[in-house]
């Protein structure tokens, strides 16, 4: 199971230097876990650096995983993380969904470089 942090998606989505790094795991649909936070997160910069059909095509092809909601046990072990791990409140919530849901977190986000379970491919 995978799930691809808003950092990595927008890399897949324009075509950064890191997208060949991320497309398998974005790719294999079957294995895709969406975070309700990361459509929030790639709908918005989308929106802002290009238009709103850009950014419903990408959301829409982000839907084709697994979408996960944040419900009252992920917004806990998201917490907890926080606090443990000292995350940003997207960031521990992203990586309590890819936990609970045994899955490896793909990203080119720092705040995760040294996390357990996490694919970092550092930002060219």
């Amino acid at each position: 199971m995978n799930v691809i942090d808003s950092s990595a998606w927008l890399e897949y989505f324009t075509g950064g230097p890191n997208a060949p790094e991320f497309a398998p795991a974005i790719e294999d649909i079957d294995s895709l876990i969406v975070p309700t936070l990361t459509l929030f997160e790639v709908f918005k910069r989308i929106l802002q650096m290009a238009d709103e059909t850009s950014a419903l095509r990408a959301t829409a092809a982000m839907q084709q995983g697994k979408v996960v909601d944040l419900d009252a046990i992920l917004a806990v072990n998201a917490a907890k993380l926080s606090h443990d791990l000292q995350l940003p409140l997207a960031d521990s919530i992203i990586l309590a969904t890819a936990r609970f849901n045994t899955a490896t977190l793909w990203t080119q986000d720092g705040d995760f470089k040294e996390i357990e379970g996490v694919e970092y491919r550092a930002k060219q």
